[in-house]
């Protein structure tokens, strides 16, 4: 290889690893490692409840009953290619109490789009909820927890703080079940954690959102037993 290509094929080579580095903090047992606040460990006594991938008029509102019933609050992640069809949706989250935040444009791999369109993903994404829903978001999580340079780059320059998740229910397949979700949520203790469940099957198994759904009640229950109040994000005290 001549010198002025390897050189190019180096540098090449260099900008695609930088590209792709953050998308380690995507791997659960070295986060703490690499980026121990992206998680989004709180209040010890708080755990925060979030939910990615809608709004979806078929599943949102389920959630949002059962949410009423025990006066909890909680973040949603909204994809602006549900919120575009849904935005009444986006309204009465707000208007229900929750707090709204951006999980992107597509929901498409970070990793395989270039920075320009990871720039528009985001920012496209945060304009729609902020005019929808009459609330500027303050937090981002990637698709697929997966996080790129440009990501990180473009949630900067749209003031959003990153945040993925302490504890997951691993409710987006088909066998996944009420019992599954709450066995996987509480392997570690929840104080202080960040939950992450899905509102909708948009990028899931068909009819997954059900498996979260029946383990919300008990997940609460839980956290009442165990002396821990639920909320959003914005009450979690991030550290």
């Amino acid at each position: 290889m001549r010198g002025p290509t390897r050189a190019l094929a180096l540098t090449a080579g260099g900008l695609a690893l930088a590209h792709s580095l953050p998308a380690l903090t995507s791997l659960g047992p070295v986060r703490p490692l690499l980026a121990p606040r992206l998680s989004g460990p709180g209040d010890p006594g708080h755990v925060a409840l979030t939910f990615d991938d809608g709004p979806d008029p078929a599943s949102t509102p389920l959630f949002l009953a059962e949410l009423a019933r025990t006066g909890t609050r909680a973040t949603f992640f909204l994809l602006g290619r549900m919120l575009v069809r849904a935005p009444e949706l986006g309204r009465e989250l707000v208007a229900a109490g929750h707090e709204v935040a951006v999980h992107g444009w597509a929901h498409k791999p970070l990793l395989i789009r270039s920075p320009r369109q990871t720039r528009d993903d985001v920012a496209r994404a945060r304009d729609l909820v902020a005019e929808v829903t009459g609330r500027e978001p303050r937090y981002y999580r990637p698709p697929y927890g997966v996080l790129s340079a440009s990501a990180l780059y473009a949630a900067r320059e749209n003031g959003l703080k990153p945040v993925l998740w302490t504890h997951w229910g691993q409710d987006w397949t088909a066998r996944a079940t009420p019992d599954s979700v709450m066995r996987t949520l509480t392997r570690a203790p929840l104080a202080g954690g960040t939950v992450l469940l899905h509102d909708s099957d948009v990028t899931s198994a068909p009819g997954a959102w059900r498996s979260a759904l029946g383990a919300l009640p008990r997940l609460l229950e839980h956290c009442a037993e165990q002396g821990l109040k639920v909320g959003p994000l914005g009450e979690h005290g991030l550290r």
